[in-house]
C-alpha cells in the first residue's frame, strides 16, 4: 500500500521530537476506537478535538490537545502549529468527524508534506461527503439508492409529488444544529413536510436539503461494508448488520452490530469504492427495501465508524492496518470472519427493552444475542475509564449541545406572535 504523504514527510520524521505516532483529530467513539487500536500496539498517539472528549480519556493517549475546530478561518495555520510544536511531524492523520474530513481533504496538498494523511484529497472525499455526488454516482454505476428529490426553494416542495412518510436529510453534515445532529427527520404529511422544510433550510440553507423515500423497517434491514482501501480496492474488509439501533424506528446511531456475510452488499460497495478510486477507512451503508428486495446505498463514511472496534474482534484491525498502510507497508488481504458483534450496552439496553415492550423481540432472542464475542463501544478491560465516563459525558452533552441546538431550531421555527399596541 502506498503511503499516503509525500516523501517529504519521510525526510522529516526522523527529526520529530518522538517517535512516529498517530494524531487522531475529532470524533466520539469511533477515534476511541481508533486509538484503543494504535495504542494497544505500542503507537505513540496524541488527540486533537474542539468537541466530543471521550477518547482523550484512554489511557493510550499520550498527549491531549485542543483548539478552535476545523471550520476557524485560521483552522490550516493553527492546525500546522499544533504539528511543529507538538512534534507531531511525520505522524499519521486519522481525522474522525466530517468536519475534520472535509478539512483534511480540502487542505491535503498542505499538509501531506507534513504529516501522514489516511484521509484522501477532495476530488475523492467529496463523492462521500456530498450526498448529491453520492447518489449520482451510485445511479451511474446501476446501484440501488433511494428516492430522493433536491428541491431549489419551499415552491418547488409544495408541488413535489411524493409519497409519506419522507424524510429530510442535510446533503452535508459540517456544522453542528438539531438538523445535522439527528441526521434526518421523518415527516407524515403535507404540512408537517413545509414546516420541518422551513426548519432545516433556516440551520444549513435551501441548497443543502434532501428530501427522500423512508425505506421501511429498523436497523435490522440496514447493512455496512467497512474497509480499508488502496487505489479503489478493499485490502481489508467486512461486512456487518446494524441488528439494533437507537431510537429503535428511525435510529442515528448503532447499539448492536454484527459481524454478516452478504455479498449483494460487499459487491456493490466494491465497485462504487473502484469508481471513485478511494483510498482509506471507509464505511459504505445500505438498507433492504423489503417491497422490492434490493439493497439501496445511503452513505458513504471516508474515516472511522461508530463500531470499528469490531473490526479488530473480527480479525480486520483497521486503524491498524490504515496505520500501517500510511508508512507504506505492504497489506495482506484479509476479510473479517462472521460471528462477532459491538455493543453500545447503554443505549443498547434502551433499544433492546423498547423493541421486547413492542412485542418485535423476545427476552430469550436478546440473550442469546449476547452470547457471541463481543467489543463493547466504551468499556474495556484494559481501558476502564473511558466507559466510566461516557454516561456522564453524554448527559452534559444532551444538556449542552443537544437540546439547545433542537430549542434553537424550535424558536426559529416558531410563527412570530402578533404585536400588540398600549
Amino acid at each position: 500500500m502506498r503511503p499516503a504523504a509525500s516523501s517529504a514527510v519521510a525526510d522529516t520524521a526522523s527529526d520529530s521530537a518522538a517517535a512516529p505516532g498517530a494524531l487522531v483529530v475529532g470524533g466520539a467513539l469511533g477515534a476511541l476506537g481508533v486509538v484503543r487500536s494504535l495504542g494497544r500496539q505500542g503507537i505513540p498517539v496524541a488527540f486533537l478535538t474542539h468537541d466530543h472528549p471521550i477518547a482523550g480519556f484512554s489511557r493510550y493517549v499520550g498527549r491531549r490537545l485542543s483548539w478552535a475546530g476545523p471550520e476557524q478561518p485560521n483552522a490550516l495555520d493553527t492546525f500546522k502549529r499544533l504539528i511543529r510544536n507538538n512534534g507531531l511531524t511525520g505522524w499519521t492523520v486519522f481525522a474522525c468527524a466530517d468536519a475534520e474530513v472535509r478539512f483534511v481533504a480540502q487542505n491535503h496538498a498542505a499538509l501531506s508534506g507534513l504529516v501522514r494523511l489516511t484521509t484522501p484529497p477532495w476530488e475523492i472525499t467529496r463523492w462521500c461527503h456530498d450526498k448529491r455526488l453520492t447518489y449520482r454516482r451510485a445511479a451511474e454505476l446501476g446501484i440501488d439508492v433511494p428516492w430522493s428529490a433536491y428541491p431549489r426553494d419551499r415552491g418547488e416542495v409544495t408541488r413535489l409529488d411524493c409519497r409519506f412518510p419522507v424524510i429530510l436529510k442535510p446533503t452535508v453534515r459540517d456544522s453542528q444544529n438539531a438538523f445535522t445532529m439527528a441526521k434526518a427527520w421523518r415527516v407524515d404529511d403535507r404540512a408537517e413536510l413545509l414546516a420541518r422544510y422551513d426548519e432545516a433550510a433556516r440551520l444549513v440553507g435551501e441548497a443543502t436539503i434532501i428530501l427522500q423515500e423512508m425505506i421501511p423497517g429498523g436497523g435490522e434491514q440496514q447493512f455496512s461494508f467497512a474497509a480499508v482501501c488502496e487505489r479503489g480496492e478493499a485490502i481489508a474488509s467486512l461486512v456487518a448488520r446494524r441488528t439494533r439501533q437507537y431510537p429503535i424506528d428511525f435510529g442515528y446511531t448503532s447499539t448492536f452490530v454484527e459481524s454478516i456475510e452478504q455479498p449483494d452488499v460487499e459487491a456493490a460497495a466494491r465497485r462504487m469504492l473502484r469508481a471513485i478510486d478511494f483510498t482509506g477507512l471507509v464505511e459504505v451503508e445500505f438498507k433492504l427495501d423489503a417491497r422490492d428486495g434490493r439493497y439501496k446505498v445511503l452513505d458513504i463514511n471516508p474515516r472511522s465508524w461508530t463500531w470499528i472496534g469490531l473490526g479488530a474482534l473480527a480479525g480486520v484491525d483497521f486503524p491498524l492496518l490504515a496505520w500501517r498502510g500510511a508508512y507504506g507497508e505492504a497489506i495482506t488481504p484479509v476479510r473479517g470472519r462472521t460471528g462477532v458483534a459491538w455493543m453500545h450496552a447503554s443505549r443498547d439496553l434502551v433499544a433492546a427493552g423498547q423493541e421486547i415492550w413492542r412485542g418485535r423481540r423476545t427476552v430469550a432472542s436478546y440473550l442469546r444475542s449476547l452470547r457471541q464475542p463481543i467489543a463493547f463501544a466504551a468499556f474495556a478491560k484494559d481501558d476502564p475509564l473511558p466507559g466510566l465516563v461516557e454516561l456522564p459525558l453524554v448527559a452534559s452533552r444532551v444538556l449542552t449541545v443537544r437540546l439547545p441546538a433542537r430549542l434553537h431550531g424550535l424558536r426559529k421555527a416558531a410563527p412570530a406572535r402578533p404585536q400588540t399596541t398600549v
